[in-house]
């Protein structure tokens, strides 16, 4: 477990812990239906869930094996305006290996925002934290996401055909993985990626 984890920093950006003040930002960009649409939530996401998630993250650390952790994204000249939040998951069968995930609100997209986060996560995970391998997977559908990965040298390592519901239809899934040599070996690539 990080139990002395604070923060990361980036150019632009802070990654941080979650604080109560974050709470009625996180549930608005999370009750957007474009948003909600590819993730594990349906919107309106209301805000008494999320102080109830912000709540339950400040009991506990990132790296705990088998739970889903986030991390507020802001920016570093503004470090209490939400912009979104990227997460992880250290799996409980082998701490090694971990699963990520990332959200932007609307406004914060297509400005370099994602891909500045979730590299430096990437670094965390692998340099401070010692990880093996970063899986992430998306709805086929997900550009976005997808080329994120791909750009940040993440190998699509299989496709799941209709392997969860968006309301009455199935959808399908890419996995995605990235291997810790893969990384280290490319890593100057990835500085000033966008």
């Amino acid at each position: 477990m990080d139990d002395t984890f604070d923060g990361l920093l980036t150019e632009q950006l802070i990654l941080r812990r979650f604080t109560a003040g974050d709470a009625a930002r996180f549930a608005a960009y999370r009750s957007e239906p474009e948003i909600a649409r590819y993730q594990s939530w349906d919107a309106p996401y209301p805000v008494e869930r999320a102080e109830a998630f912000i709540g339950w993250l400040a009991g506990h650390h990132p790296d705990e094996p088998g739970a889903w952790y986030q991390l507020a994204i802001a920016d570093r000249s503004a470090p209490d305006i939400l912009l979104g939040d990227c997460g992880f998951r250290s799996r409980l069968d082998d701490p090694a290996l971990v699963d990520i995930g990332f959200t932007l609100s609307p406004e914060s997209q297509g400005r370099g925002f994602a891909t500045e986060a979730v590299g430096e996560l990437l670094r965390y995970l692998f340099e401070d934290r010692v990880k093996h391998k970063v899986c992430a997977d998306c709805d086929t559908r997900n550009l976005g996401s997808w080329r994120l990965l791909e750009r940040l040298g993440f190998e699509r390592e299989g496709t799941l055909r209709e392997s969860y519901r968006e309301g009455p239809e199935w959808a399908d899934e890419y996995l995605y993985g990235l291997l810790a040599r893969d990384w280290r070996g490319r890593r100057g690539d990835f500085a000033g990626v966008r």
